[in-house]
């Protein structure tokens, strides 16, 4: 996966874009195109594999959300993990995450899926894995994302302080292992899928925690309330 050939935002790019020069991102490159040869639908789009880092530039990072791969329905996956276009039903998942911030801070819950504005507040949306196939969830699970995106959390880790990391679940949790809990403040509990939720997620107050921590660091809280559907712009 040669650097020069992706569109990697630019203050990414300074930071991990050495890693995409490493064999296995080269072998994910080359498995890539051999699937999308064979046939396979993949998601999201090329141009939206790496929206999450377009959206929400290295330096602006104030929230990190792990997910681990993304939707695998047509029209669903746009690079921002638990986000569907405008227009898309909200996923179960997403429709607890809205249930447990309506509960948590009063925020009606929204007309639509779209995290985009969430994304441009400072809340890094990101999946472990960043693609997948149409119908066959985890796909492309074990190819070689999950290493790039260790190192973003790595990287994040290290050369940020204060940020807050969402990890729902055993998956993310385990991603989130390298996270320092004395420069960060690491929230845990289960999935929000339906399986999980009531088991921790609903009730667990994540979101008026990250904001009570950035607001004591003296950093802007995040707005997560959404505009409605007919106001939104999207590119």
């Amino acid at each position: 996966m040669p650097e020069d050939r992706i569109k990697l935002e630019p203050s990414w790019k300074e930071k991990v874009g050495d890693y995409l020069q490493r064999d296995e991102m080269h072998a994910l490159s080359g498995f890539l195109r051999a699937r999308k040869a064979a046939g396979a639908r993949i998601y999201p789009p090329g141009p939206q594999i790496f929206a999450a880092f377009d959206a929400t530039p290295f330096d602006k990072v104030e929230v990190v959300i792990l997910g681990q791969d993304p939707y695998h329905g047509p029209g669903q996956a746009h690079g921002l993990c638990f986000s569907v276009l405008p227009g898309v039903p909200v996923p179960p998942s997403l429709d607890n995450i809205f249930k447990e911030i309506q509960r948590d801070l009063g925020v009606p819950r929204p007309d639509h899926g779209y995290l985009m504005p969430w994304a441009q507040r400072g809340v890094l949306l990101l999946n472990a894995v960043l693609t997948v196939e149409d119908g066959r969830a985890g796909a492309h699970q074990g190819k070689g994302w999950e290493g790039f995106t260790d190192h973003v959390v790595d990287t994040l880790n290290r050369e940020r302080e204060g940020l807050v990391f969402m990890l729902w679940g055993s998956y993310a949790q385990a991603k989130g292992k390298v996270i320092d809990t004395r420069r960060h403040r690491v929230l845990k509990t289960t999935h929000p899928s339906p399986l999980s939720a009531h088991r921790g997620f609903l009730g667990s107050g994540h979101f008026s925690a990250a904001n009570e921590y950035l607001s004591r660091r003296g950093a802007k809280p995040i707005d997560w309330s959404l505009p409605p559907r007919a106001e939104l712009a999207v590119d």
